[in-house]
């Protein structure tokens, strides 16, 4: 167990200041559960600040004994909707399998057209990551981000959760089609991770969002007009998109600080 330092202690006690949400809540979190951090918290403190917190403490203990003993416990399905996923994606999850069935019955009915699923395939996932972790669609979402656990790492629990649905989807687009499955999974996992990285920026609704339309307005339309890919979606450009995928993968870890914060755009 990692103890905070003396200096960090020192700007809790002051108020926090030049510490971002999550130190803070890893901070608390650790004061639970440390004594020793406790004590040393507690020699930091002015004795205005020990006074006001001794009468927090008595008022406190008198709610907590006029009130009745809580009774729901946390169930094991309950963890998993907080950290995993959101009951708001299940609706958008479902179109985006429901469209991928659609790309895969037009391009059996008209073969003279280029492949929706391979046109398709790299969007496909934006919907559920924008939905995974959006203040205007999740209910909980502040009480949620305000954990300890909040963070990138929620971000990438619940892009995972949308990921398990959407590639076997993809795959079986694929296979039904007789497409490639390296050029119908990798742009898909190569716009996931631009997703994160762009939306650790503006946001991960508007990145979906701004990269969906990109992608409409530069390949996906002009594929359907010219009745033909887009290069970007020939075989040579598996290498592309294998570079891509993980060079994208790699940075999405740089822009963890950036989904700490309440205002983080989302």
């Amino acid at each position: 167990m990692t103890h905070p330092t003396t200096t960090i202690l020192a700007r809790y006690a002051d108020g926090g200041h030049g510490l971002d949400d999550a130190a803070l809540w890893s901070i608390e979190v650790h004061l639970d559960a440390c004594a020793n951090c406790r004590e040393s918290l507690a020699a930091k403190t002015t004795p205005a600040t020990t006074d006001l917190l001794d009468r927090v403490a008595v008022s406190l203990g008198q709610a907590i004994e006029a009130s009745p003993s809580p009774t729901r416990q946390r169930t094991p399905a309950a963890a998993v909707h907080r950290r995993w996923l959101a009951w708001t994606l299940l609706p958008w999850l479902a179109v985006t399998v429901a469209v991928l069935g659609c790309g895969v019955l037009l391009d059996s009915v008209e073969p003279s057209l280029p492949s929706l699923v391979l046109l398709l395939a790299p969007v496909a996932p934006l919907p559920g990551v924008a939905v995974a972790w959006s203040r205007r669609i999740d209910p909980a979402w502040e009480l949620i981000a305000t954990t300890p656990a909040a963070g990138l790492a929620m971000v990438l629990r619940r892009t995972l959760a949308v990921l398990v649905v959407v590639l076997p989807a993809l795959l079986v687009a694929g296979v039904s089609t007789g497409t490639s499955l390296a050029l119908t999974l990798l742009p898909c996992l190569a716009f996931t991770a631009a997703t994160l990285v762009l939306g650790a920026l503006i946001g991960v609704r508007r990145a979906a969002i701004g990269l969906a339309v990109v992608w409409s307005a530069a390949v996906l339309l002009p594929s359907v007009a010219a009745q033909s890919l887009s290069p970007v979606l020939q075989p040579g450009s598996t290498a592309d998109w294998v570079v891509a995928t993980v060079a994208l993968a790699a940075i999405t870890p740089l822009a963890a600080t950036h989904f700490r914060r309440l205002t983080s755009g989302n």
